[in-house]
């Protein structure tokens, strides 16, 4: 299938591995011009030397940490500076932060500021050029809605939840569409360090109808879908990409 991405331009953010470098290399696979942000710059420059060496355009490098106040707005500027402008944005910067019941409030904030405010600032930073064009996709990398327990980003990504919905009717008539992907268990640094193979193991086949924790490439899949033009008239959406792991209907 043609998805007619040839010659847009995205920013992932948390592209360094995982989910996010998964969604850059199938984006770059369909020639799409990248920008790509993360902390670690020699991850990143791998990115760029795997891209390259399928046939891909060289993508820019945005080294950054998220977390700095400014970074949305130092973000939005070496992007449109490498690209000339950004036609997809993925919000894929985040990650997991159970908390105990008397964590201190700096670690909300910091959660919250992660999971939440960060992807907020860099979407409405990115906002107005996609208006004045008439074009855009925006697809948040979110998580799971049924918490086992107390996790300040799963809080983060139901508030990312209700403000892309809002955000959707808000810009739809722009020819921009606004949504949501929440993931399973994909295959992840983090992933890796918090699940040994046996519980990987023991919960694939208790837990996930498939029978096994997902690839990146598994989810980048509906992500570059959601990035071209003829997802059109999806929007306001969450679709998660988890094996059947979740229980809700709905």
């Amino acid at each position: 299938m043609n998805l007619d991405l040839a010659g847009k331009t995205a920013l992932v953010t948390g592209a360094s591995m995982g989910i996010g470098r998964g969604i850059a290399r199938a984006l770059a696979a369909e020639g799409v011009r990248l920008a790509v942000m993360a902390r670690r710059g020699e991850l990143l420059a791998s990115l760029a030397a795997e891209i390259e060496g399928a046939g891909g355009t060289r993508p820019a490098l945005i080294v950054q940490d998220i977390m700095a106040e400014d970074a949305p707005r130092r973000i939005a500027e070496a992007a449109m500076a490498a690209l000339g402008k950004v036609d997809i944005l993925v919000n894929c910067a985040g990650g997991s932060r159970p908390l105990p019941l008397d964590a201190p409030e700096a670690r909300w904030e910091e959660a919250i500021t992660l999971n939440f405010t960060r992807q907020r600032q860099l979407t409405h930073a990115l906002l107005p050029q996609m208006m004045a064009q008439g074009w855009g996709r925006i697809i948040n990398i979110t998580g799971k809605s049924e918490p086992e327990h107390v996790n300040a980003a799963f809080a983060a990504k139901a508030a990312i939840h209700s403000w892309a919905k809002g955000l959707s009717r808000d810009v739809g008539r722009n020819g921009i569409t606004v949504n949501s992907i929440a993931p399973g268990r994909i295959i992840s640094e983090q992933i890796l360090r918090n699940y040994p193979p046996e519980e990987r193991a023991r919960h694939s086949a208790a837990d996930i109808p498939v029978g096994e924790y997902g690839q990146p490439e598994d989810l980048a899949v509906l992500a570059v879908f959601l990035a071209s033009p003829l997802a059109r008239y999806i929007t306001g959406t969450v679709i998660p990409v988890d094996g059947g792991l979740r229980r809700y209907q709905f």
